[in-house]
């Protein structure tokens, strides 16, 4: 009961890493609030209410600045106080640099970075109030390496890194603090549509030998949210099985 009663938002968090995050959040004790602009986070609140867990689901674009603040308020309403951020929503619309849309540059940065400044700023004044907060940002390891056709997503991923340094020297008097992770090539909905080919050239570089499940960032999410990283700020932590590139 790593989390005993401490309430926690988690975006994105109807499947792949965030519905791995929000099942072992709330093993861990505790009160989760799903955001997500799939319908199947209502099935998912739906079942872990059955199975005696404090669960709600609210249907949120990270990218509508207005709609967070306003679901913030509802969460704490509902909770009565927010002590962990999980900003784990994003997407991909890779392109070579030179065949990139503008479209597709900027619905990655509003989602996987305008999303995670929406949220932040939303909850941060109330974890301030409290004198209490874990802010977890979900980064990349290509955020590091790079990535082919991927400007857009990495652009976003390396900028995490830079926040959530900045959060933590302007929040952690406050008693909050503000970490990313950076996974690797994760089994999700997000990687099943990259090539065959693709997939079993990167094992070569993942001294592990394997791909992470969604299981494997969520463990890392609950670290970082939980007391036993109280005096872990402004970091970033890879998991990715040593990958090389």
């Amino acid at each position: 009961m790593r989390l005993n009663n401490k309430v926690a938002i988690v975006t994105g968090g109807a499947s792949g890493i965030g519905l791995a995050t929000v099942q072992t959040f709330v093993r861990e004790g505790a009160k989760v609030a799903i955001w997500d602009l799939s319908d199947t986070g209502a099935a998912v609140a739906d079942h872990l209410k059955k199975e005696g867990h404090d669960v709600i689901f609210s249907k949120v674009s990270v990218a509508n600045k207005d709609q967070v603040e306003k679901e913030t308020l509802a969460v704490r309403k509902h909770f009565g106080r927010i002590d962990i951020l999980i900003n784990n929503a994003g997407i991909t619309k890779d392109r070579t640099l030179l065949k990139m849309s503008k479209e597709e540059w900027d619905d990655v940065i509003s989602v996987n970075l305008t999303g995670v400044f929406n949220c932040t700023q939303a909850v941060a004044p109330i974890m301030k109030e409290q004198n209490y907060g874990r802010i977890v940002s979900a980064s990349s390891n290509v955020a590091i390496r790079g990535n082919y056709g991927q400007t857009n997503y990495v652009a976003t991923k390396s900028a995490i890194i830079g926040l959530v340094k900045v959060w933590a020297l302007e929040l952690g008097r406050f008693g909050i603090t503000a970490n990313c992770i950076a996974p690797g090539f994760i089994k999700t909905a997000m990687t099943d549509a990259i090539p065959e080919e693709v997939r079993k050239q990167s094992l070569t570089y993942i001294p592990a030998g394997r791909w992470g499940e969604p299981q494997d960032i969520a463990n890392g999410y609950l670290y970082l949210a939980s007391d036993e990283a109280s005096f872990v700020n402004g970091i970033c932590l890879t998991i990715d099985g040593g990958a090389a590139r």
